[in-house]
């Protein structure tokens, strides 16, 4: 039987666009949805030149209230059903609390939180219905812990984390899963725009690849994990600081969001996403 369609958010970069290579691999058509236009067609452009799935495009803004309902409608209309719904978009600001703007605040927590729950109140209903479906929330290691200098970002973070994991519990007569995949440290555009570029968490610490984070996720959902927390220091991590105060969890994760020295700022955005595509296309 042919996989299920997913419809994958924040699709166009990131951990989302590899998301969409993964499921592609697999076998699974798919939605893509971010808010640029070109960027999806390139994106299932080049997905398509490689597989044989369906791919279908639809360029949102997600902080739009509207945009959530209109995607819904717009797969209605293709005639699609949505076997795994992916909430992966998502953003986040580093800097002190009295210095971000008011208006950033709330722009994380309406893409980080009030779009996947838009999303999930219109796609769930159908699954349960079907009595099968899956949903897959990118949630964060941020979101274990308070993090000062990103404190917003990790309260959206936990948001997603505590819904997923009460919401499977929900669902556990239904056929339908949820699975919450929580990454530390990836190298994708986040940093970047985040303000975070120069900053131990990125410079200093163990990140991982885009594409790893992806095939773990994939996996962890086929398996039915409720929980996918990827790499081996990250999950030392989630069990640490499950120990830890929580005051001594703050402190630590100021110093993860210092910046180091620019004279020791070697990394840069794209380093290991690149390394890990050029040894994917290394024969084995």
């Amino acid at each position: 039987m042919k996989p299920g369609t997913a419809l994958i958010t924040g699709s166009s970069s990131g951990i989302g666009l590899h998301l969409a290579h993964e499921f592609a691999r697999n076998g699974h058509d798919l939605v893509l949805v971010a808010p640029v236009a070109q960027e999806l067609n390139d994106l299932a452009q080049e997905i398509i030149s490689q597989t044989s799935v369906h791919i279908h495009v639809i360029a949102k803004d997600l902080e739009n209230p509207d945009s959530a309902r209109e995607i819904f409608d717009e797969v209605q209309a293709l005639g699609l059903t949505i076997e795994i719904l992916v909430n992966n978009a998502g953003h986040g600001m580093r800097g002190q609390t009295w210095e971000i703007a008011l208006e950033t605040d709330l722009s994380m927590i309406r893409l980080n939180i009030e779009a996947p729950l838009r999303l999930t109140k219109l796609f769930l209903p159908p699954m349960i219905a079907r009595g099968h479906g899956t949903i897959l929330n990118t949630a964060s290691v941020a979101g274990f812990e308070p993090g000062p200098m990103l404190n917003v970002y990790h309260s959206t973070k936990a948001f997603l984390l505590s819904w997923s994991e009460a919401l499977s519990v929900e669902l556990e007569k239904t056929g339908v899963q949820v699975t919450a995949l929580c990454p530390g440290p990836t190298d994708t555009d986040f940093f970047a725009k985040a303000n975070m570029q120069g900053v131990r968490g990125f410079q200093q610490a163990q990140v991982m690849s885009p594409q790893s984070v992806a095939k773990i996720a994939y996996e962890g959902l086929i398996e039915g994990d409720m929980l996918v927390v990827p790499g081996g220091v990250n999950k030392a991590l989630v069990v640490a600081r499950r120990v830890l105060t929580e005051e001594a969890q703050a402190r630590l994760n100021r110093k993860f969001y210092e910046e180091v020295p620019i004279e020791k700022q070697t990394r840069q955005r794209g380093d290991i996403e690149r390394e890990a595509a050029a040894q994917d296309r290394v024969p084995a």
